[in-house]
């Protein structure tokens, strides 16, 4: 049995396709459109996942969108009518989208699938990220806890899940909502929504928590963690443009910082305002999870929704809370909707059996030897080629130690926002100046941000604050920030962020025996099993797909060599053709050289 899975037409559109119980592709839109964030219909990822089945959408039985718009759109109706007139801009900007296309999902997946609407199935939208995550995790039966923005009412849901079956226990409901105000305070602190979160996170270990209880006085939060708002301090229930209202910036003191300051991000008030809201945050998401604890009395704990890629607050619900064992998926924001959506009808709605555990986030496109060699030498850009996989490994991990930066790029490619060792930009974790050089020269991006270490999963817990490391799933997923143990600190400067810690990938033979390969190689040549750790792109583009776009931002940056499966393209090849850049197209694999 198929089962396409789809999120689209809100943020991070993607495919995913379960094939009788087992994941076998799941990719988000924008690696092959190249848009950042493509919320657009995800043609290109549904090609894929179905061309990596071998199948056509004629043999798909099932396709499940990850929400229902129906249900979102009276939410949005009646949020509009309940602030009116404040609400008419919003109003009007939301119905000339909802009016066009979003309302009409069954429709536009009829006509663009051709297949009849009796295939065609809808989830709420907080049922696919429980599902997400249940159904691809280890468990038999799980506490569920599911944390974002909102969906169509929900913005947090406590749920079980036992063998192939849900249940949704308690709910809070929009315009209350901890991920909305996780990311007032992002807005707040100059950062875009839905895309600064994860820079707020990497910012607050420079402050210091001293707003917190100012922050209590325009929230309440009950012992179960269920949250309320006064919305006199908001306005992303009725503004277009504004995430805040005039109310909020006084309470605080201090007018919103200005999203151009860029590197200059860390001014102490700012920094503070950080801190404060990531232990709020916390507290919040603690409270839940011993609530959920208390009524469900299970040992295992799965989470999902955009809260739960909060890495520093899932490592404190694994060492402060009352679970025993913790799974999260790969991609637990909206970009994992779509294998929640496959999952519930799957397992949930047609009761067939459980499939295996994911373990691993390799689902993506590969290339092959002869897909690499071809484009290099279509382009007739220089190269070597290392056949033999442990001379190959000897090579990196000594340039690795000699100060190269590299970028990687091997095998199927990461889902969901992660690289952990398939398209990942690596470096030398003992070089202290390496956080500087990769910020400025390679990704183009704030100075203050953190780079993860990439650790070999049968040594981690010599480094990092972490027992029995083989056991936690969200390691695997770079989903947790951990403390690197004092003594390891001084080894480490690199990835040693201003609080001590590291947001840790650790790395199994089994799963990625390449990636461990070369960290087992450096191990052996420095004394230290871990690497420095990247995401393959520049700032404000997404992560390579494609050996092209692999190339393109190895030219555009400052990396001294990239690595093409066993290929080795050096520095010196970025010159050729004179001053030559590759530019890339929407389609496929094409480059169009230009000369500057």
């Amino acid at each position: 049995m198929n089962v396409l899975g789809l999120s689209f037409y809100y943020h991070d559109s993607s495919a995913a396709l379960v094939q009788d119980g087992v994941l076998v592709a799941a990719a988000e839109e924008e690696r092959f459109s190249r848009r950042k964030h493509d919320s657009g219909y995800p043609g290109l990822a549904i090609e894929f996942v179905l061309k990596s089945a071998g199948i056509t959408l004629h043999d798909v039985d099932f396709v499940v969108f990850y929400e229902k718009p129906f249900v979102k759109f009276e939410r949005m109706l009646l949020t509009a009518m309940s602030t009116f007139p404040r609400s008419s801009a919003v109003f009007r900007e939301s119905m000339q989208r909802w009016i066009s296309d979003k309302l009409w999902i069954k429709s536009i997946l009829a006509a663009k699938t051709g297949l009849p609407t009796s295939k065609l199935l809808f989830a709420e939208h907080h049922v696919s990220h429980a599902a997400s995550s249940f159904f691809t995790s280890p468990f038999d039966e799980a506490a569920i806890l599911t944390v974002d923005g909102a969906g169509e009412w929900t913005t947090s849901t406590m749920g079980v899940g036992r063998d192939n079956q849900l249940e949704i226990l308690k709910e809070i409901r929009f315009p209350h909502s901890l991920g909305l105000l996780y990311s007032a305070f992002t807005a707040y602190c100059g950062f875009e929504v839905n895309e600064g979160e994860y820079k707020l996170m990497g910012m607050h270990p420079y402050g210091k928590p001293r707003f917190v209880d100012k922050i209590h006085e325009i929230i309440d939060v009950a012992d179960d963690g269920s949250l309320w708002h006064d919305m006199r301090y908001f306005a992303y229930h009725f503004s277009p443009d504004n995430t805040l209202s005039p109310r909020f910036a006084e309470h605080f003191g201090r007018p919103a910082r200005d999203p151009k300051l860029g590197d200059k991000s860390l001014d102490p008030f700012y920094c503070d305002m950080a801190a404060s809201i990531q232990k709020v945050t916390e507290e919040v998401v603690l409270k839940m999870a011993r609530h959920l604890h208390e009524i469900t009395g299970m040992k295992a704990l799965v989470m999902a929704g955009g809260v739960a890629l909060n890495s520093v607050a899932n490592f404190k619900v694994l060492r402060d809370g009352p679970f025993e064992d913790l799974y999260i998926l790969p991609a637990p924001g909206d970009d994992g909707g779509s294998v929640g959506a496959a999952y519930w009808a799957y397992n949930h709605v047609l009761r067939q059996p459980r499939g295996p555990a994911l373990d691993h986030a390799y689902l993506g496109s590969e290339h092959s030897d002869a897909d690499i060699k071809a484009f290099l030498d279509k382009h007739s850009i220089a190269y070597e080629h290392i056949a033999d996989d442990e001379r190959f490994f000897d090579f990196v991990a000594r340039q690795l130690a000699e100060g190269q930066v590299c970028g990687w790029f091997r095998g199927r490619f990461e889902f969901g926002p992660r690289a952990l060792g398939a398209r990942s930009i690596i470096a030398d974790p003992r070089r202290a100046e390496m956080k500087e050089k990769l910020n400025a020269t390679i990704k183009f991006r704030e100075a203050f941000r953190p780079f993860a270490p990439s650790v070999l999963e049968e040594r981690a817990s010599e480094f990092f604050e972490i027992d029995e490391a083989e056991r936690h799933y969200p390691a695997r997923f770079m989903l947790y920030v951990t403390p690197v143990r004092p003594e390891k600190r001084a080894l480490l400067p690199a990835i040693t962020h201003e609080d001590g810690s590291g947001r840790l990938q650790t790395v199994f033979k089994d799963t990625n025996p390449s990636y461990h390969g070369i960290i087992r190689r450096f191990g052996e040549i420095t004394g230290v099993p871990v690497i420095m750790n990247t995401s393959f792109n520049l700032k404000g583009e997404p992560i390579v797909e494609s050996p092209a776009h692999a190339f393109n931002t190895f030219s555009l940056s400052g990396m001294d060599l990239l690595f093409l499966n066993n290929f080795v393209v050096r520095k010196e090849a970025k010159k050729k053709i004179q001053e030559t850049v590759f530019h890339l197209r929407h389609e496929g694999d094409s480059v169009t050289a230009m000369v500057s």
